[in-house]
């Protein structure tokens, strides 16, 4: 990238508050690859300290030690993108992925423990079936598996506007020293160095989490001139302390986003939008089930905030946490995902977990963090049933109502493994449905219905803002009437009562009955019926 093209990046990101450091979206995003392996999170951003640190031995310059930092972040980015495919062979796609480092890639010990997975977790007739259609076509279909994830790897690097040597050095991720590797086209000083060193280093990370310094040596010394380039290997064997050194006592996050070589690459504005747009198409390809969920739930989500009335802060906030609220989903297996039938009690429960993975993920970025915080309540209902936190109320906020209700809609008009895409009308009705029960917003379902094309009867906004079901709460409130007695006159549970009730509140600023009665006598809110009559004198 030119020195002017940075330039401008660094001035569109000063008038724009709301930017982020490129190296911040992609260590993100490595956190969900972590996931999606069974690695603990971090695995890949420990993997990248210590490839700089190879890289730096080596003699690399500035610009080569950027390229290897871009390629080590990035260099597992495609593996969970056929996770139907793996799923669809080897039952558990990240038990599967787990075992990556547990052999020698092309061992036979690899082969024999990808053979045991296949139909995991199937009754043994079926095992048997898949099996059998296994060895007619799908090793066919797996053997390109891993040749992909590199091409994807380098598309996802384009479209993020990396540079060429990045992305070459992607396209030959999996490549080996002997030529052994992925697609096996390149061999020894051919393959990119940025690639020699980011497949050594994640190779190591693994090693010496789980061995420390000996085994790590062992691996290096093992694998040389074979999976490994037999120089880089050797800076393994002589200078493991160089390479070791404070890794397991850093902040690991902070270590890799302030070692980021040259000068920091920042996104801002509509590049921020295109940036997370890119990954968020990425991330949905892990299902295809899921494909265009994310930029389909941001588009109507933007939508439904500017017929709100939001202002243009929090339409952008929205938009962007559309993009990014499933993100978690790369820590939940296929088999989860992609299963025909109901879901059992504990696999129901990762998928609970994902708003939480999903907050976890971007949490420690600040351009990202609040994005996380909208994602991670968009699964939370107004009456406390929903998850992760079983938040309700005005815990809720109303962004994270905007996006729950849009991921609902658009989640009921895509296909699922266990039914077809479900009508326009049918949508319209659940949604509905869930706000008469008190789970989702109205007005939110409303801007949400109305964004998908549906019409919707305007809605007349009473004072300081309340809803067409606030002034009636607020009504049932001011005869005396309890939270059970408005609930069961409403037909709403009491706790969705209490809630109105505490919105009126904030609203009109109250703080008793008394006070809340007297607002709503003041501005014209009591029925006829309920006025005090008057005396023709009084008239």
């Amino acid at each position: 990238m030119s020195d002017a093209r940075l330039c401008t990046l660094f001035a569109v990101a000063r008038d724009d508050p709301q930017s982020v450091r490129l190296a911040e979206l992609v260590a993100a995003l490595s956190l969900g690859v972590d996931l999606g392996f069974g690695q603990p999170m971090e695995h890949v951003l420990r993997q990248c300290l210590i490839a700089l640190r190879i890289a730096e031995r080596r003699g690399l310059d500035a610009e080569e030690r950027s390229t290897v930092y871009y390629t080590a972040l990035l260099i597992d980015v495609g593996c969970h993108t056929d996770a139907h495919e793996q799923a669809k062979w080897f039952g558990d796609d990240i038990a599967m992925k787990s075992g990556k480092y547990d052999h020698e890639l092309r061992g036979v010990r690899a082969a024999v423990s990808g053979m045991r997975l296949i139909g995991a977790g199937r009754p043994p007739i079926e095992r048997f079936r898949i099996a059998l259609e296994f060895a007619r076509s799908g090793h066919r279909e797996v053997s390109g598996m891993i040749e992909n994830h590199a091409a994807l790897a380098r598309s996802l690097a384009a479209q993020l506007e990396l540079s060429a040597d990045v992305r070459d050095a992607l396209g030959s991720a999996y490549e080996q020293w002997d030529g052994k590797g992925w697609p096996g086209a390149v061999a020894g000083d051919a393959v990119p160095i940025a690639a020699r060193i980011a497949h050594l280093a994640e190779f190591i990370e693994v090693a010496y989490r789980t061995g420390g310094i000996t085994e790590a040596r062992a691996l290096a010394r093992r694998r040389a001139g074979e999976q490994f380039d037999p120089a880089l290997a050797h800076i393994v064997v002589a200078q493991p302390d160089q390479l070791f050194e404070d890794l397991d006592g850093a902040h690991t996050w902070d270590a890799v986003i302030d070692a980021e070589p040259a000068l920091a690459l920042t996104v801002a504005g509509d590049r921020f939008d295109a940036a997370l747009l890119a990954i968020a198409d990425f991330v949905d390809l892990k299902s295809p089930f899921t494909l265009g969920h994310a930029r389909a739930v941001s588009e109507l989500a933007s939508a439904a905030a500017r017929r709100l009335g939001m202002p243009d802060a929090d339409v952008t906030m929205l938009r962007r946490a559309g993009l990014v609220h499933h993100f978690g989903r790369l820590g939940v297996s296929n088999a989860i995902w992609d299963k025909r039938g109901p879901l059992a009690p504990g696999e129901w429960e990762r998928v609970r977990l994902t708003p939480y993975l999903t907050e976890r993920i971007l949490h420690s970025s600040p351009a990202l963090a609040p994005l996380g915080t909208i994602a991670l309540a968009h699964r939370e209902r107004l009456d406390g049933s929903g998850y992760p936190r079983g938040l309700a109320g005005s815990a809720i906020s109303p962004t994270a109502r905007v996006l729950g209700c849009a991921d609902a809609y658009q989640a009921m008009r895509e296909p699922r493994p266990h039914r077809p895409a479900r009508p326009a009308a049918e949508a319209e009705a659940e949604l509905r449905a869930e706000v008469r029960a008190g789970r989702l917003d109205g007005d939110a379902a409303d801007a949400v219905l109305a964004a998908a094309g549906h019409r919707v009867r305007r809605r007349r906004e009473g004072p300081a803002g309340l809803t067409t079901r606030e002034v009636e709460v607020l009504r049932l409130l001011a005869q005396g009437l309890s939270n059970k007695e408005i609930a069961r006159r409403l037909v709403i549970s009491p706790k969705t009562a209490g809630n109105h009730i505490e919105h009126i509140y904030a609203k009109i600023d109250a703080s008793s009955r008394a006070t809340a009665s007297l607002f709503a006598l003041q501005h014209g809110l009591l029925p006829d019926e309920q006025l005090p009559a008057l005396t023709g004198a009084e008239r």
